[in-house]
Order: C-alpha cells, then sequence, then structure tokens
C-alpha cells in the first residue's frame, strides 16, 4: 500500500513537471502581438503587475478581457507584412529607435549589399511616399535606412537596393533628440508615418506605442497625416505639402505685419530710440525671413 501511495506520489509530481514543461514552452512560442507588454515604457514590470493584480478589468484574465486603453493612442495592431532596415550604426545605441525595435524582434536587420523587394525609406527616393505604394508594403513590406542626418554624404546608399526607394513628404519630428525639427525623423517615426500614410494606421500606432514619446508624433502630425492619407498619388501628396507650407508662412509673415498699438506719449519719447534701432530690427527680420524660407525650401526637397 505504501508503495503504491509512493508510486502515486511519483506520478503526481511527474505530471506538474510536464505541465510546469508545456507552460514554458508555451510562454516561449507565443506570437508576436503578445510581446506588446515587454515593450512598454511608460510603466516598469512592478507597477505593470500591481495594476494586474489591484484593478479590475486591466490586464488579462483568465475570462480574455482587453486591457483598457491608457490613452487614444494605446492601440494598434502588429503588421502581417515585413518590416526591417538597413543599420548604420551612426546614432547612440540606447537612444535608437531602431536598435529598439531590433532588441525586441521588431524589426528585421539587413546586411550591407542585401536588397530588399519591398518599400524603401531613403533620402535618395525619387517619389514620395503614398496610399498607391500600399500593396508594395502588404506583399513585400516596409525598410528604412537608419543613418544619421549628419553623415548622409558618407553613408553608402549604393549598397541598399530596392526597387521601390521613397521619400517621405514633410512631417515634424517628435523624438526628444530633434523634437519639433521638421522632417528630421527617427527610424520609428519614418516607418510609422509610411503605415500611416498607406493605410496601416493601426500597424503606425502599434509601433509607436512602444515609446512613451510616440502619441506625440500623431498629436503633432494630425492633420498632415490625415491629409496624405486621403491622397491617391506621390504628385497629390507634394500638392498637399506645398499648400501646407505655404499656409504656414503666410501665417507667420501675417503675425509679422499685425500691427501694435502704443499711445501718443510713448509713442513721441521714444520716437528718437526706435530711429537708432530701425536697422538692426530690419536685420533681424531679414533673418528670421531667411531662415524660414530655408526651412521651406529643405522641406520640400527633403
Amino acid at each position: 500500500m505504501n508503495k503504491s501511495r509512493g508510486g502515486g506520489g511519483g506520478s503526481g509530481r511527474g505530471r506538474k513537471n510536464n505541465h510546469f514543461r508545456k507552460n514554458h514552452r508555451d510562454r516561449e512560442s507565443r506570437p508576436l502581438a503578445e510581446k506588446l507588454s515587454d515593450l512598454a515604457v511608460e510603466s516598469d514590470s512592478t507597477s505593470a503587475s500591481e495594476d494586474e493584480s489591484d484593478q479590475s478589468g486591466s490586464g488579462h484574465s483568465s475570462g480574455g478581457e482587453e486591457v483598457e486603453p491608457k490613452n487614444k493612442f494605446d492601440v494598434g495592431k502588429p503588421p502581417k507584412f515585413p518590416v526591417a532596415m538597413w543599420d548604420l550604426k551612426h546614432c547612440d545605441p540606447k537612444k535608437c529607435s531602431g536598435r529598439k525595435l531590433a532588441r525586441h524582434g521588431l524589426i528585421k536587420n539587413l546586411r550591407l549589399g542585401q536588397k530588399f523587394p519591398g518599400l524603401v525609406l531613403t533620402p535618395v527616393g525619387v517619389n514620395c511616399v503614398s496610399p498607391q505604394d500600399k500593396d508594395i508594403i502588404k506583399s513585400s513590406g516596409i525598410a528604412v535606412v537608419d543613418c544619421s542626418w549628419a553623415r548622409l554624404d558618407e553613408t553608402p546608399f549604393n549598397k541598399m537596393r530596392s526597387p521601390n526607394p521613397r521619400l517621405l513628404p514633410f512631417l515634424v519630428a517628435a523624438n526628444p533628440i530633434n523634437y519639433g525639427k521638421p522632417c528630421k525623423l527617427s527610424c520609428v517615426e519614418a516607418i510609422a508615418a509610411s503605415m500611416y500614410i498607406t493605410g496601416y494606421k493601426q500597424e503606425a500606432l502599434w509601433y509607436l506605442n512602444k515609446f512613451s514619446w510616440g502619441h506625440s508624433f500623431v498629436e503633432l502630425n494630425q492633420e498632415l497625416l490625415d491629409a496624405y492619407a486621403g491622397c491617391a498619388n506621390s504628385k497629390e501628396i507634394l500638392e498637399v505639402q506645398k499648400q501646407y507650407l505655404e499656409t504656414a508662412q503666410d501665417e507667420l509673415q501675417g503675425e509679422r505685419d499685425f500691427p501694435t498699438f502704443e499711445s501718443e506719449e510713448e509713442s513721441e519719447g521714444e520716437e528718437e530710440e526706435e530711429k537708432d534701432d530701425e536697422e538692426p530690427a530690419n536685420v533681424i527680420e531679414h533673418e528670421k525671413a531667411k531662415n524660414t524660407a530655408e526651412t521651406v525650401k529643405e522641406a520640400t526637397i527633403t
């Protein structure tokens, strides 16, 4: 009898061990979509587990309840097409958005000399990405050249070949390094922008959500992104870009031309000082106008 109970206990332990190994294998083979929690930037794993245990309706319960979005951009879904990059290693590994995606298996690294059949975002592209490129991305994916804006001259673009090179239209960066600067997007911003414009909005939000600042990119560029997404081809994209930049420049000029009001006493008392300051003021305004024109020109070319 004792032997029988002992054998039964051993068999029970064996079943428990087998069950543990099976669960472990299941966790290791989780699909890409279930790795979203591993990339949360806004909270660490400790606070996340506390929230799951303390708050009802948060996290994934045994009943299959979905996580409530933290904000309106905490949504999206993983892409069903390839996403890749050529990493020129110009950036700080700790700050590079492309490196982070690669560490978590969300983007494939390409070798120099390796050809990519899908759409490639590169400064040497000729046409802007547009909704017309949706089928290219669907069938062959999207890739980006991850290089420094300051080192474009030494970047071997001839070793990163694709039949579908594309440029991005005017957009404003939201990443911490180049926040508010036109056209200087990070790797993940460039990828997300292309997805958004070509009709893969949910996939774009899914990638941006991996970064605490990611939602800011959509907030800064919502008007433009929606306008670009409503175009039919690259030509219409350029027309929308031109109209937007012209309007922005007109508004800026209007602010400069807006009259100021002051009392007659102040005007008479400061007349001489205004004459003395007239030339420097004109120089400053000239420089501002020059800088604005150069920014618009650079954005249009880029």
